[in-house]
């Protein structure tokens, strides 16, 4: 389980890489899909999916990322101020029964959640 988080987080980093790198740096798309098949277990078909994927959708990969180290950020600090009475399952219902917005409105709504939690 252990190392399937550890690919995860690699699959993750090159996609960085490769977002920022088409939309910021130059990188053409087959420098791209080179990138990620030297740099993790992906077919050729599998790449290109994924590259013409960002290429259609600048910074997805970031915003993905940037909105996982938020939802953790958040977590850790409710289960510091609820202690015992933080629930994975109350945070996560909370947290998606509203569906997406954005990161400062999120973090109120979590917030005032927490305030009634206590």
């Amino acid at each position: 389980q252990y190392m399937g988080a550890l690919g995860d987080e690699i699959h993750r980093a090159i996609r960085l890489v490769v977002d920022v790198g088409m939309h910021l740096k130059k990188m053409t798309r087959e420098e791209a899909i080179k990138y990620m098949m030297e740099n993790e277990a992906i077919s050729e078909q599998g790449a290109t999916a994924e590259i013409e994927r960002y290429m259609a959708i600048p910074a997805q990969a970031l915003s993905y990322k940037i909105g996982a180290l938020k939802i953790t950020e958040l977590r850790k600090k409710y289960e510091t101020q609820l202690g015992d009475k933080f629930s994975l399952v109350a945070f996560h219902d909370e947290l998606l029964k509203d569906g997406v917005m954005p990161l400062d409105v999120m973090e109120n709504k979590m917030d005032a959640w927490t305030n009634n939690t206590k």
